[in-house]
Order: C-alpha cells, then structure tokens, then sequence
C-alpha cells in the first residue's frame, strides 16, 4: 500500500514519517522547494524531539521520500492524506478552507480510480462532504473514498502521540474506506489502541470538541488560580485534588498565563463560529475565549507592575515557544505579553532554547540572548514564560546575582518554596504563594 502526504508541517510530517516507520511506502509533498530539499536532507523542518532520527531512518530504508510533484505523488497513492494548513479566517473566525480546496483540486485531477482522499487536516463539520462533492464534480464516474481522520497531536510528543494515542477517530462514507483506514493503523491494532469508525460529521465535531474542551479547561483553572490568589489558597494543590476525581482527570489544569500553539485559538475560534453559523452558539466556548485574551495582557500588566515597583527599566522573558519542546511560537501568549511590556517603555531581554530564531521577525526590538542568565543580566525582573528543562533547574542564587532587581516571576509554577530560600529573590508565582 503506498500513501500520499500532503503538506509537511506538523501533522502532515510527523504522520508521514510515523506512517513510513509502520512499513508502508509514503510520499511527502510540499509546495516549496526548499523545504523539501531540507528533507531530502534528512533534516526536519520543525523541531519535535526524535523526529530527525526516525526521519533519517525512512529516508535510509527507502519507505519515506519527499517530492514537490504533488500530480506523481497521488497518481499510484492508494490512500491520500490532506494535512494543510487551516488558519483563522481574518474577521469571522472560521476556518480557511482555501489550502484544502486547492488540495483536493490537484488530487483529483491526478488520482487513481479508487483512491481514498484523507483529510487530516482540522476542518469544521461539513468540510468532508463539500471536498467529497468537489472532488466528485471534477471527476465525474471515477470511483474514490472519502474519510475524515483528525490527528490529536500534542507538539512535543508528537510521535509518542501518533505511536501510542488514546484512540483513532475515523469517519468514512463505505466500506472501501473503512477496509483502507484499518489497514493503515493495523499496527496499531496490537496495542489495542481504539479505532473510533464514525460519520464523516461525527469526526470533524470530535476533534473540534475536544480541543474546545480542553482549552476551557485551562482557562477554568486559570481563574480558579486568581480566586486562590485573593483568598490565600495555592491553586497546585487544588488542580491536584480535583484531578484525582476520574470524572476530571489531571491534564490540562496547569495554571499559567493563557493557552496558545496552532491548536486551541484557532480551533475554539472555528468551533465559536460554527456554532454561531448553525445558530447553536458555543457559549462557554466563546467565554473562553474572551477570557484567554484577557488573561494574556493580565500577566503582561503584572510585570510591568514588579518593574515600577522595583524601578527598573529591564525585564527578562524565559521561553517564547508556546510550551516546552517545540520552536513553534504561533499564538503564544508571549507574542502579547512581550510586545505590552515593551509598551510599557521596558526593555525586554530573552532567551528560548528552540524558538528564538522563529521570534525575531515577530518580536522585533528584544534583546536576544544566549542563555537564561544573560538574558538576567542587568534586568530588574525575570519573567518565566515556558517550562523548558532548561529553565526547572536554574541557579537561583546566581541568577539573583546577575539581577538589577529581584522580582521573579513565574508564571508557570516551576519553583517550590525551599528552592528560593537564601536567593533574596521576590517570588511571585500563580494562584499561590510561599507564605
């Protein structure tokens, strides 16, 4: 059986990459030379921990290769995965589609009869059907499959993710889908991993609630973490005790300073819009939302206040990235906090250990720096943004001395009591305190 990937960003390359290693011949396609010549290369154009050993791999057992042909690719593909970019639509919110369609164009100029179009890509309910209809009218009598199989990869431990996930969700129209789809994750299959068999509908609602879901999550516990902060309670041991109840469960509820990455923004967006379209409005949905963005400037506006009160003029930022282990800086609450503190009239000097290169475009005017404790250097606040490694295990006592000030802030909760005692540090964590 020989797959077809179509994009090779996060999802299209960790998926074809992870396909290649199950032992099927995959094919990558992307739209820019460059990037494909990097793969060719052996070097991965994200950065997911284990992705360039396994790539490197493929590529050596000749089960993996990347093309720009995207017509050679599909014409011998029995299954074709669509795994393009679906941004935000600039004012409503909805999904933009363009990528897809463009996409599906191309595929069905060049597919085999009988070829089953996948789209892994995350597209609103009713996606399926219209790429099916397009594809249909551009090939009229040819036989094909249509099937809807979201991806729910966490940037970071993609591959994990794709090796050993919670569960599969497939929606499919016939059995010739169906039969594809369990050959496709039949290794899988010895794990005992679940293969969800759904409507085409019913897949693109799953994945969408279930990012929504999630991020509500996170912005519930994100101001359950204020309320401890005016009553004197410490939201780490609440979020623990409540993870505890099976009903809730643990992850997610990681108090910090708002959610971002390719996933969550865009996708509650998609999933408010949807429901406003269908005139089902995702209230909750939208609240977080509203709430999300707010959180981002709060944390903004609670540097800029240690800086007045230590009088200083510097402030340091640790991580860009939107979480650890991955350069991806789309939407994260960096991208809002860093450029209000500037506005403040601070200076803001930073240090990421993957996504620095990826920032300066979008950050322009920060001090970027080699390590945590030059970024430290002379600033009069410390602001951890990320919990990278690099950052649980820093040497406070050091990192004091570097200061021109002694306010730290940590926003993700990294550090315990006995860890800042003999430091002079200020700490200040979220929805806790020391005392």
């Amino acid at each position: 059986m020989k797959l077809a990937m179509i994009g090779t960003g996060y999802v299209g390359l960790v998926s074809g990459v992870c396909f290649a290693d199950f032992g099927f011949h995959v094919t990558c396609v992307d739209k820019n030379p460059s990037i494909i010549d990097r793969l060719k290369a052996g070097k991965a154009t994200i950065y997911e921990p284990g992705l360039d050993e396994l790539m490197a791999r493929n590529i050596r057992d000749g089960r993996l290769e990347f093309t720009t042909d995207l017509a050679a690719s599909v014409a011998d593909a029995d299954v074709i995965f669509i795994a393009v970019g679906t941004p935000s639509r600039r004012g409503d919110g909805e999904a933009d589609l363009q990528y897809i369609e463009a996409a599906a164009d191309e595929i069905a100029a060049a597919m085999k009869p009988g070829a089953v179009v996948v789209i892994k890509s995350t597209v609103v309910v009713g996606t399926n059907a219209r790429i099916r209809d397009r594809i249909a009218a551009a090939r009229p009598g040819v036989p094909f499959s249509m099937v809807s199989n979201p991806e729910f990869l966490r940037e970071g431990s993609a591959i994990e993710d794709f090796l050993r996930p919670d569960r599969v969700v497939v929606g499919v129209e016939d059995e010739r889908g169906k039969a594809a789809m369990q050959r496709v994750y039949r290794p899988l299959y010895l794990r005992e991993t679940p293969l969800v068999i759904t409507t085409l509908e019913n897949a693109e609602l799953i994945k969408y609630a279930a990012n929504a879901f999630l991020a509500m999550k996170v912005t519930f516990i994100n101001e359950v973490a204020d309320l401890c902060e005016k009553t004197g309670g410490n939201v780490q041991e609440v979020a623990r005790a409540i993870g505890m109840d099976k009903r809730i469960g643990s992850k997610f509820l990681h108090a910090g300073p708002g959610f971002g990455g390719s996933c969550f923004p865009k996708d509650t967006r998609a999933f408010a819009a949807t429901g406003k379209r269908y005139g089902a409005r995702q209230t909750l949905i939208e609240q977080v939302i509203e709430v999300n963005e707010a959180r981002k400037q709060a944390m903004a506006e609670r540097i800029v206040s240690a800086a007045r009160e230590s009088s200083t003029d510097t402030v340091a930022i640790l991580g860009i990235a939107f979480k650890p282990n991955t350069d991806d800086i789309r939407e994260s609450p960096a991208l809002d906090i860093v450029p209000a503190v500037q506005k403040a009239g601070l200076t803001v000097r930073a240090h990421d250990p993957e996504a620095m290169e990826a920032a300066k475009a979008a950050l322009p005017g920060v001090v970027w720096c080699n390590s945590a404790y030059e970024a430290a250097t002379g600033a009069g606040v410390v602001a951890l943004l990320t919990e990278w490694n690099a950052y649980r295990a820093l040497d406070l006592k050091r990192l004091a001395s570097l200061m021109n000030g002694n306010v730290l802030i940590d926003l993700r909760n990294v550090y315990k009591g006995e860890d800042l005692e003999g430091t002079g540090l200020d700490y200040r964590g979220v929805g806790r305190s020391l005392k």
